[in-house]
């Protein structure tokens, strides 16, 4: 049965560093602004009483924390690097509350990696000891999960292909500097875009601001919030430059809406 809502929260809106960055006295990183203290990127999908997670970053347990998640149901990778990948060991906790494994989704490409960097998990000895039970399952193509149509949308990383994911009218594109025009075409009436939006400076693997306004503006989503924020941004004085319709993400942001009919008034965030 598909959920009536899909909710949203940004769980991580931080590049591989966090904010504020070890050792760093800039302005941002010394920040009282909430908004500018930023955990590594993830975000939570809740449909009715199941939640898929994004990405395990580093700072999974802070971020189950903060939100009073109880559960994982399901997690969604997007590629294998450390700051979306390292906080595995972390699922250790939702295991032990379900006892059940935990089905983990992504390309092959990026399960091979999961699979050869935490062999620990997945290899089969006598005495594993206190770690996570996971399922690989790779996609390729479209897929549901509790309900909710899931689109893996493809991107480039630099020369590293890596996956976003569409579910409904949310789409999540972290750590992309290219969306092939196929990839686009999978985008059409979105009501909540995630976006990457690194900095200001171009950077040879992540869309810099300029770049990822252009392209939301292209993909035309009725929301589009740019996440994986470096310390370079400053959301109180850099969010009001943004064109209508495009805002710069910060943790704990929630949102929430229907799914399978069209969003009419304007989606709307709030602080938990």
């Amino acid at each position: 049965m598909t959920p009536e809502f899909l909710d949203i929260t940004i769980l991580g809106s931080g590049t591989s560093t966090g904010v504020p960055v070890v050792g760093c006295d800039c302005t941002v990183c010394r920040s009282s602004d909430r908004r500018n203290q930023r955990t590594r990127c993830s975000a939570l999908i809740r449909a009715a009483e199941h939640n898929i997670l994004i990405d395990t970053s580093p700072d999974l347990r802070l971020q189950a924390l903060r939100e009073d998640i109880r559960r994982i149901d399901a997690v969604l990778y997007t590629h294998s690097h450390a700051d979306h990948l390292h906080g595995i060991d972390d699922l250790r906790g939702f295991n032990l509350r379900s006892k059940e494994p935990i089905p983990i989704y992504g390309s092959a490409r990026t399960l091979e990696r999961v699979r050869d960097n935490f062999s620990y998990i997945f290899d089969d000895i006598e005495n594993p000891g206190y770690v996570p039970r996971l399922a690989l399952n790779p996609v390729e193509s479209r897929f549901a999960l509790f309900g909710v149509p899931i689109t893996p949308i493809p991107l480039m990383h630099g020369r590293m292909p890596v996956f976003g994911y569409r579910l409904g009218p949310f789409a999540y594109l972290t750590d992309c500097n290219g969306i092939p025009d196929s990839s686009l075409d999978l985008l059409s009436g979105l009501d909540l875009l995630v976006l990457d939006g690194l900095r200001f400076k171009p950077h040879r693997t992540h869309f810099n601001i300029a770049e990822a306004v252009q392209i939301a503006e292209r993909i035309g989503a009725k929301q589009t919030l740019l996440t994986h924020l470096s310390h370079e941004v400053d959301h109180p004085r850099h969010d009001p430059q943004l064109p209508a319709g495009i805002n710069l993400a910060y943790d704990g942001q929630r949102f929430s809406f229907p799914l399978g009919r069209q969003q009419t008034e304007p989606l709307r965030s709030q602080l938990p």
